[in-house]
């Protein structure tokens, strides 16, 4: 679990395909101090296992799944990733519940300064669509975000300086791909109303006694 709150921006040393599967490696000098083998780390929003770690470097494995349904395949040596490590059990959730497990990519609309802010426009793929709502939550590229605009096939979000300075959002263009992982209790609710239940259906006379 985490939280969309980026701890560190991160770089790619490398992605390597070979026939035992596919590795990233990244330069994370200020996460990569007490991390051991088998920790969780979102990579671009992405959970990831860590495979090893030397120095400032982590490595990780990719399942085909992984590369098919997030922005990672298409990472090159020297593109900054976000990072965030899981959320301890003690720790505090500064922006909203991220599982890790992302939906979909997307394409950016647009990405243009106003003021002193920037607003960010993304499509929605029609499947997904259903899950946002105004002022909703929304994780893009592991970052934890609100909806501010929703239309049929795009929605927008605001990001401010500090947020776009620490994260990849700095480098981010019309046309790019991001990440996206719906809110996880939208995805509860479309669960239970597509099977016809409601919650208070689960309970019965016989429960109470």
């Amino acid at each position: 679990m985490f939280t969309g709150i980026i701890e560190e921006l991160g770089q790619v040393s490398w992605l390597r395909r070979s026939t035992k599967g596919t590795q990233l490696q990244v330069a994370a000098p200020g996460i990569v101090k007490g991390l051991h083998r088998g920790d969780s780390i979102a990579v671009n929003g992405c959970c990831l296992t860590v495979a090893a770690h030397r120095a400032e470097f982590v490595a990780f494995d990719l399942l085909q799944e992984t590369l098919d349904r997030t922005n990672l395949h298409r990472l090159r040596p020297g593109a900054p990733v976000n990072l965030e490590r899981a959320l301890a059990a003690n720790g505090r959730l500064g922006g909203h519940f991220v599982q890790g497990h992302v939906d979909s990519t997307s394409a950016v609309v647009a990405m243009e300064k106003k003021g002193d802010d920037y607003r960010l426009e993304v499509m929605v793929p029609a499947e997904f669509a259903h899950l946002l709502i105004f002022k909703g939550s929304i994780a893009i590229n592991g970052i934890s975000l609100t909806v501010a605009e929703l239309a049929a096939d795009r929605f927008v979000v605001w990001v401010i300086p500090h947020t776009r300075e620490q994260t990849n959002l700095q480098a981010v263009q019309a046309g790019d791909l991001v990440n996206l992982e719906f809110d996880m209790l939208a995805k509860y609710v479309e669960r239970i109303l597509a099977q016809g239940e409601t919650p208070s259906a689960r309970f019965t006379d016989q429960s109470l006694s």
